[in-house]
């Protein structure tokens, strides 16, 4: 990437996230939020993609634009097999890993070795197959970016054969936090044993619930900066923190015992993920929906109907026709908006939207930031399905969110 290009990405994000001037102490936390995100956040995304499939009713004539975070329901949304799907990123290492994932998908030999790559990710030998088989084929920017160094002077590429789950700022976050628990004698993994709601609910309550209340976790949570692991940008950290009567301390508490208690173990990959740092062992495990080996040959033979491309939703949506977008996924982008982003945002969704267009996102607090937020003559467009999104929202597995918003397009001629 040239500095003309470095430049223009490190503008697209300060545009995204800061809100404040330079001097003040939360417009300096924004601008290091803003240089974070221009490395890896999440190596896994956080929402289910069930919930979302189940909301977005995906047709084959479907055109969908979605932001692609770590891409992981990109792919899971190819096993609806829409027309097209365009995912956008401000991160440039979420751009490489979205290309990274359809190269792999359709030049790996097969299932097993894509389940290496990306299931397991730790093994020794997934340097060799991206080497073979997905290097040859990938851009040179994408090229460029995985062959690059990192500080450590090892290949990025070579994360997949190290954890790549426990990398990026999301992956360092929970590392941290089982530091923290180990600390105090508990082992997060241990839970991952229990076989019943219930005995999860137990070792919640007992083991994993008091270290919320201990010294060590009080100060971590006390710094907005260290929430940046969990892509917590300080607009959204107040939206979170005002959802619970004990602050942050309550929000992250109640995420994580819905977590660890709301589903059962055995239908819940995010559980695993949190406490164990990895995908469930053995084949009747639960995986996103694209590792899953009865998808793999569909995930395949769609990859060619996404294009992964580094610019903001707002942009890219500016440039498309009108009524042209059947689908729109802004996962929790609008909690770092501004009443003015919001408003330029949802003026091209709904001159893009087709009727009938479905748009889903979550937020960290229950509300909508929409209300009082988007014009009435935006949102008199839409029907916002309060009812239907409550019931989702419930359902959702990967559990961190306050809300899951569904709105639909309304007919111009109804």
């Amino acid at each position: 990437m040239t500095m003309i290009e470095t430049t223009a990405v490190g503008a697209r994000i300060d545009g995204a996230v800061v809100r404040n001037t330079a001097l003040s102490s939360t417009g300096i936390l924004e601008r290091v939020f803003s240089a974070a995100f221009r490395g890896l956040v999440y190596p896994q995304i956080w929402e289910d993609p069930l919930i979302d499939m189940e909301a977005l009713a995906l047709k084959p004539t479907d055109t969908m634009v979605t932001i692609a975070s770590g891409s992981c329901n990109v792919m899971s949304y190819l096993t609806a097999s829409p027309a097209e799907i365009i995912a956008v990123d401000l991160s440039p290492a979420h751009v490489a890993l979205g290309k990274l994932k359809l190269a792999a998908a359709s030049h790996l030999p097969d299932h097993t070795s894509f389940a290496n790559l990306f299931r397991h990710a730790n093994l020794k030998t997934n340097v060799a197959l991206y080497e073979r088989h997905i290097r040859p084929h990938l851009d040179a920017e994408t090229r460029a970016y995985w062959d690059g160094r990192e500080v450590n002077g090892r290949r990025r590429i070579s994360k997949f054969s190290r954890g790549f789950y426990s990398t990026g700022l999301l992956g360092r976050f929970i590392s941290v936090a089982h530091v923290i628990a180990k600390l105090y004698r508990v082992d997060p993994r241990e839970l991952l044993r229990m076989d019943s709601i219930e005995k999860q609910r137990e070792f919640f309550e007992t083991r994993i619930e008091p270290v919320f209340d201990s010294r060590s976790f009080k100060l971590l949570t006390s710094l907005r900066a260290s929430l940046f692991g969990l892509g917590i940008p300080p607009a959204q950290y107040e939206a979170l923190a005002g959802d619970a009567s004990d602050g942050m301390i309550g929000a992250l508490r109640e995420r994580t015992e819905r977590l660890a208690c709301g589903f059962p173990l055995k239908d819940n990959y995010f559980a695993w993920q949190a406490f164990g740092r990895g995908y469930q062992p053995g084949a009747a495990a639960s995986l996103p929906p694209y590792l899953e080996a009865r998808n793999f040959e569909t995930i395949r033979r769609n990859a060619n109907r996404v294009n992964v491309v580094n610019e903001s939703i707002t942009r890219l949506l500016a440039a498309r026709p009108a009524a042209s977008v059947n689908a729109f996924v802004l996962l929790d982008a609008q909690d770092w908006m501004t009443d003015s982003q919001l408003s330029e945002l949802w003026a091209e969704i709904t001159r893009t939207a087709s009727p009938g267009a479905r748009v889903i996102y979550r937020t960290a607090a229950a509300a909508s930031p929409l209300p009082g937020s988007v014009p009435h003559g935006i949102l008199d467009k839409w029907n916002y399905r309060e009812t239907q999104s409550l019931e989702l929202g419930s359902r959702d597995r990967s559990a961190i969110y306050g809300g899951f918003h569904l709105h639909v397009k309304r007919d111009a001629k109804a």
